[in-house]
């Protein structure tokens, strides 16, 4: 979840000591009521807002992992670093022939041209976060060449692109979602490397991109793609004129070249996944922030073609937000509500069922979520992966902790999960943007 615009004077304190400039967070009262099991399910616990004059801000300052050291896998499982040293890889994607594309990359520069304290102070809660560099832009390939779990070779692949993020293989093409445009490249299995230019397939919305990250998937008879475009801000305090073609997901017809909104409302959808039961398209979405620690519950959910999902007038179906004005009562009443919480402010991203995989059986058919962690909560939460079981193409029971340890005992981030992906050997990989590293999770006894 991106930091909103309003954070700066309003939540934080810049503090003057001995000539030297320091951060420090203000504390407020506010807190959660409820457990993260309480906003998570079917039909999480909603309470009434609780917007305070100054937002809760709670991030983890960044630690990194101390050498040696790496998350802690759940009973049955076990976690090996797959690659280590990358530059804050955000997006995986494993080939037919098993190499894994990892895209490494931060936010682009952005089109906001205000640069009064409130940006500067906004920048520098992303520094603590372990974001805000420069970006890479590029994407690495991995080659575990003795298939032993970890990647022997590593390549730059493709370099030049802006803000790269998701990826996706249809045929001899290979699709990138850029943050500001949607480009192709041929692809030869077993190449390590591209150096055709690029080609723009269609633009994206772009601009101030206060969420930058687009993801693609290709339908399974690869004949459309399917593209994630966050919105412009929390909940429209920008202007709804910024926000045209954001907060959905599009669809792109590949040999018709167009463009359609296949479902809006949705305020920050990442991870794309195919459900392979009822071969739904479900996505995770980032819901909106500042009214309390235990509002809005971030969700996965199956999308539904023509759906609106409430953003930014509404949350969870037809629970209206009373910040947005002007009020939009006829849209609301279309709003749906998402399938499934889990949880308040987690920032959940990546998602990859696990059906296909080799793992243990408790863990062979389900969901698993990568969730990046909060800033808006008291407690923190997210900073795990979870899996969430699925019984006849639906969410059947509680999730349940895959892999934790990304806080150390300060509660500061050794890593933050962000991307997920099923690798030739069927284990789970999980890119952790602030331990730049990829992680491989297996069956067998834990780690840790």
């Amino acid at each position: 979840m991106r930091t909103s615009s309003k954070l700066g004077l309003a939540a934080l304190a810049v503090v003057l000591v001995g000539g030297a400039a320091f951060l420090r967070f203000v504390i407020y009262p506010e807190s959660a009521a409820l457990d993260i099991a309480q906003s998570s399910g079917a039909n999480p616990t909603l309470p009434p807002p609780n917007p305070t004059l100054m937002p809760t801000v709670n991030i983890a300052r960044v630690a990194r992992w101390p050498a040696g050291a790496m998350p802690r896998a759940a009973e049955g499982l076990t976690v090996t670093a797959f690659a280590t040293g990358l530059d804050h890889p955000r997006w995986p994607v494993v080939l037919p022939n098993g190499d894994v594309l990892v895209a490494e990359s931060q936010a682009p520069k952005s089109g906001d041209t205000s640069t009064g304290v409130t940006d500067w102070v906004a920048d520098k809660v992303k520094g603590l976060a372990g974001a805000g560099g420069e970006s890479a832009n590029r994407i690495v390939l991995l080659r575990d060449r003795d298939n032993d779990g970890v990647a022997e070779e590593r390549h730059v692949f493709l370099k030049g692109l802006t803000s790269p993020f998701g990826m996706a293989l249809v045929g001899s093409d290979l699709y990138v979602a850029n943050a500001d445009a949607l480009v192709r490249v041929p692809y030869t299995e077993g190449q390590t490397e591209i150096t055709a230019r690029p080609e723009k397939v269609v633009d994206l919305p772009a601009g101030i991109n206060h969420h930058w990250t687009k993801n693609v998937i290709a339908s399974r008879d690869g004949r459309k793609l399917f593209i994630t475009v966050g919105s412009n801000s929390n909940v429209g305090e920008n202007g709804l004129d910024i926000e045209k073609g954001r907060a959905a997901i599009w669809e792109y017809d590949i040999a018709g070249k167009t463009m359609r909104e296949f479902a809006t409302g949705l305020r920050n959808p990442n991870g794309l996944a195919f459900e392979p039961v009822s071969g739904a398209l479900w996505t995770a979405v980032n819901e909106r922030d500042e009214i309390g620690s235990d509002l809005v519950p971030d969700y996965i959910t199956s999308v539904k073609d023509g759906a609106f999902y409430g953003w930014p007038w509404s949350y969870w179906g037809q629970h209206v937000d009373e910040r947005v004005k002007p009020p939009q009562p006829q849209k609301v009443a279309t709003a749906i509500a998402p399938d499934y919480a889990v949880g308040t402010h987690t920032a959940s991203l990546g998602i990859a069922f696990s059906m296909a995989s080799s793992l243990p059986e408790a863990w062979k058919s389900g969901l698993f979520v990568a969730q990046h962690g909060s800033w808006n909560r008291r407690p923190k939460s997210g900073y795990k992966v979870i899996y969430v079981p699925f019984a006849e193409g639906k969410p059947a029971a509680a999730p349940r902790d895959a892999l934790t340890g990304f806080l150390n005992q300060e509660e500061k981030a050794q890593g933050r999960p962000v991307g997920l992906a099923i690798d030739k050997g069927g284990a789970l990989l999980v890119t952790d943007d602030v331990g730049n590293a990829v992680w491989r999770v297996s069956g067998g006894t834990a780690s840790h």
